[in-house]
């Protein structure tokens, strides 16, 4: 029992920290930033404001809201995946690792659930305010996830001489982010590379449950 909760401190505090740190980024970004706007850090390392509508396969209403109705059913599964993990006393860094997974998807809702409810629209004229008298830019479930990360590590062009691709522009990891798709990508990747022998005693654990 003291292992239970122990480990399901470990986790929650994860979580808490993750949260935290992803949406205090995220509201500064909105309302300190135009739309689009960038500041160098370094050649390789941009603040970049923008905004992921996150609409499926361009879908304007349906797509939209099927996605953060999956993001909320996903992340519920992970969650009660989560307590199983911590309930069998599995090793603290697997449970790490599915808190920053759970933590991550937690993150990304937030902004889906209520940015358009608290915040008007960023545009390239107007910065962001929170809880604006005119009200929100989009009603429940329809707000945009905040990304401002952004990492052209190289950015070049190919060389003339290539066929089909020759002379045109070249940037080595174009896409901008957000704290808590850095933590999904972390949790997947330690997963991956430290507990992949882990998974198949989870999955059976999944099971008997």
């Amino acid at each position: 029992m003291g292992a239970f909760f122990t480990k399901g401190r470990i986790a929650l505090l994860t979580i808490f920290a993750v949260l935290v740190i992803d949406q205090v980024i995220k509201i500064i970004v909105k309302t300190t930033m135009y739309w689009h706007e960038s500041i160098r850090i370094a050649d390789w390392f941009y603040i970049y404001f923008t905004e992921n509508n996150g609409m499926a396969f361009g879908m304007e209403i349906f797509g939209k809201l099927f996605l953060t109705s999956f993001r909320i059913v996903a992340v519920s599964v992970i969650g009660w995946f989560l307590y199983k993990f911590v309930q069998k006393g599995l090793k603290t860094g697997f449970i790490v690792c599915v808190s920053l997974i759970l933590a991550g998807a937690l993150g990304n809702i937030i902004d889906s659930l209520f940015y358009g409810l608290v915040f008007n629209e960023s545009t390239h004229a107007q910065i962001a305010s929170f809880m604006p008298a005119e009200g929100g830019y989009a009603p429940f479930l329809y707000g945009k996830v905040v990304d401002m990360f952004y990492f052209p590590i190289i950015e070049t062009n190919w060389p003339s001489w290539m066929p089909f691709i020759g002379g045109e522009h070249f940037i080595f990891f174009s896409p901008i982010f957000n704290f808590a798709d850095a933590a999904i990508s972390c949790g997947i990747i330690a997963l991956l590379l430290f507990y992949s022998k882990y998974l198949n005693d989870s999955y059976q654990i999944i099971k008997k449950s």
